[in-house]
């Protein structure tokens, strides 16, 4: 795929990250340390279901897309399929509620398993693998300059620069997700008996609070468990569409 540049943070840009402060805390009048990013990598979202029969092949698919660089992929595991008599053991109600805001953002006629949703701003079968593929390498070419996204060294805050705000607002949100692979083998409905894959597992959805273009620093949730990571994407309201994304 074609990979986004890195866009180094100035001294400048840090400064007013560890001079202003955002709703959630004040910010002490000290240097803040934080953790250089890529500016702009693709969010792969996959929803999918255990006990859909479609689902494994598209799993597959992101995790393929999960190995290459400047892509931030990430698996949310939906419950509208458990009457179909296997109960899926990674399915959180909140994630079939972003599912179907994507759905309104999108116009779209009703939720479906399995969906790829780009950077927010389209969407994919995710059994067509070619067009998921081709719609990565078109997100990836495209430069909008977003407010940067940096960690502090110590992990426990997050700052977004300045830059221009959508109409409606942007909401600032922290993903937690399962690094990696992990496997379940399921026991019941359409697909009873198969090992079914997923990468990257989200296990939480937290809001941190509103990007209205100014630069803020925001309190990162405490990790339930030690192996997770974290996403913070910055999101349009209206539209869905997410401005920029990093990982730590």
């Amino acid at each position: 795929m074609k990979v986004r540049g890195i866009i180094v943070a100035g001294v400048a840009a840090l400064g007013l990250l560890s001079a202003v402060g955002s709703t959630a805390q004040p910010v002490a009048p000290r240097p803040v340390r934080l953790v250089a990013n890529t500016a702009e990598p693709v969010v792969v979202e996959l929803f999918t279901a255990q006990g859909c029969s479609g689902c494994p092949a598209a799993n597959q698919v992101v995790e393929g897309l999960s190995e290459e660089p400047g892509v931030i992929a990430l698996t949310y595991a939906v419950d509208y399929w458990d009457y179909l008599g296997w109960p899926d053991t990674f399915a959180k109600p909140e994630f079939a509620q972003r599912q179907r805001a994507y759905q309104a953002a999108m116009r779209l006629r009703n939720v479906y398993t399995p969906q790829v949703v780009i950077d927010g701003r389209r969407q994919v079968s995710g059994a067509q693998g070619e067009a998921v593929q081709d719609a990565v390498d078109e997100e990836a070419a495209r430069r909008v300059f977003p407010p940067q996204v940096q960690f502090r060294e110590s992990g426990d805050q997050v700052g977004v620069g300045s830059g221009r705000a959508p109409t409606g607002g942007a909401d600032v949100w922290a993903v937690s997700y399962r690094p990696g692979t992990q496997t379940v083998t399921v026991a019941g409905g359409d697909n009873r008996g198969r090992a079914v894959r997923h990468v990257n597992v989200v296990q939480s959805l937290t809001r941190l609070g509103e990007w209205t273009g100014r630069p803020i620093l925001l309190d990162l949730p405490e990790a339930a468990d030690p192996q997770d990571k974290v996403v913070v994407m910055v999101q349009s309201r209206a539209d869905r569409r997410i401005l920029s994304a990093a990982t730590h």
